[in-house]
């Protein structure tokens, strides 16, 4: 107990389709930001608990492929943020917080600054598409996002972490027929943001430290429009950090709480709805329409509804993870349209708006909110003749949920579902757990 008053008492010294993409978003953005919060989520005093942090970074936007080497000229990418942070200290946690070694989480506002261009200069594999007398340009950005920092060293001087974040973020620029013809990059001014980064924080005073490290930044709007390549970078970054709390967390091994946790079985059944624009119909209008037609290049695509069902049997081995295996049905209603595309191109193959697939699956946990993460193969998929090509067999989940202990621990969040890294459709979900 002497260790744990000392702790204590040393932190309490003075210290276009942008609307749907935007319902899809902003929602999710608000459970992260809020839900995850122990301020917010379990009504704790959180005096002394907060501080913030400022940084800089000069990176470099990333090609991910070969394609889009062929026409994206690589620039600096300057990114300038501020971050609101929450500690969580021994004085007043749970197991939770013990086991990942007492996290901040925060709330950040980042502003992207771009220099990237983009010319596609004549080249067979642009079909119909002309070539433009500019070049397109990769507009800033401004991000709203949540983050969910842990340490994984800490000394009196020294703290090693990672984070882990997403939010939402509006694009200045996105494609555009008459402006930004080559952007392929950005389709919708309204994103899905991801984040990740390692960082060391040296302390150089009792509040305050320096921290320098490297992130990695992700735009794109999840399929929910067009174009959709997605922006990422990866960037060197340097900051200040103020933490009053610093005092209270120092010591933290004597003051870990200990609690034993019983592992147990439970069945978890999800429900999705959610939508996409389709990558047929970008590449239809982009590279296999004529100039003179009206759709040449457009930026108007329709919005098709997706649908899933899934069933998982899950083992939830540690206060913070869950694995298991399930089985995952989803029914797009963009089949048929798919179909007429590919007859007018002369494939006879069959379609079928529904798919089978087998998954594992992996659940990361921090009080309400947890972190769902599935990779699966199909064992029925009829999608058409570019799906044969780009999809493979494999499929990628990977989602955020916020649970409602007193609506029975139902869960609701949202899903990317995508094929090797690239989104396929987003979907809002809501999961109920059975216990076996």
């Amino acid at each position: 107990m002497k260790n744990e008053e000392s702790a204590c008492a040393i932190g309490s010294l003075p210290r276009d389709s942008s609307f749907s993409i935007f319902h899809f978003s902003f929602s999710f953005f608000l459970l992260f930001v809020f839900g995850y919060s122990p301020a917010f989520a379990e009504g704790r005093d959180s005096t002394n608990h907060y501080g913030f942090q400022v940084n800089v970074g000069v990176g470099r936007y990333i090609n991910i492929d070969q394609y889009t080497k062929k026409f994206v000229k690589p620039g600096a990418s300057y990114v300038i943020g501020m971050e609101v942070n929450h500690s969580a200290s021994p004085c007043d946690s749970d197991a939770f917080d013990s086991d990942y070694n007492y996290p901040n989480l925060s709330f950040g506002l980042r502003y992207h600054i771009n220099d990237v261009t983009m010319h596609r200069h004549p080249d067979p594999d642009w079909g119909l598409a002309q070539e433009v007398d500019y070049d397109s340009r990769l507009g800033n950005a401004v991000t709203l996002y949540g983050l969910f920092t842990r340490p994984l060293y800490r000394s009196h001087d020294w703290i090693l972490d990672y984070s882990l974040g997403t939010g939402i973020g509006w694009c200045m620029k996105k494609y555009d027929r008459e402006t930004n013809i080559d952007d392929e990059i950005i389709g919708s001014h309204l994103n899905v943001y991801f984040t990740a980064g390692l960082h060391a924080t040296y302390r150089i005073a009792h509040d305050w430290g320096v921290m320098g490290g490297v992130e990695f930044f992700h735009h794109s709007n999840g399929a929910l429009a067009r174009p959709n390549k997605g922006a990422n970078y990866l960037s060197p970054v340097v900051g200040v950090r103020y933490m009053p709390y610093y005092g209270s967390v120092e010591n933290r091994n004597a003051n870990r709480i200990r609690k034993p946790f019983k592992p147990y079985w439970y069945a978890n059944v999800t429900l999705g709805v959610g939508g996409k624009t389709l990558l047929e119909d970008w590449q239809t209008t982009q590279f296999m329409t004529s100039p003179d037609s009206a759709d040449y290049r457009t930026e108007r695509f329709k919005f098709y509804m997706a649908y899933s069902a899934k069933a998982d049997i899950m083992c939830r081995y540690a206060r913070r993870w869950a694995s298991g295996i399930g089985i995952d049905l989803f029914y797009g209603t963009y089949a048929s349209h798919i179909k007429d595309l590919d007859r007018k191109a002369g494939y006879d193959i069959s379609h079928s708006p529904y798919s089978l697939g087998l998954s594992v699956k992996h659940h990361v946990f921090y009080h309400n909110l947890s972190a769902a993460m599935a990779l699966g193969y199909y064992l029925y998929r009829e999608m058409g003749h570019h799906a044969k090509i780009i999809e493979k067999p494999y499929y990628e989940q990977i989602g955020i949920r916020y649970k409602f202990p007193k609506w029975n621990d139902i869960a609701i969040g949202f899903n990317i579902n995508a094929h090797l890294t690239k989104a396929d459709f987003t979907e809002l979900v809501i999961a109920y757990p059975i216990s076996l």
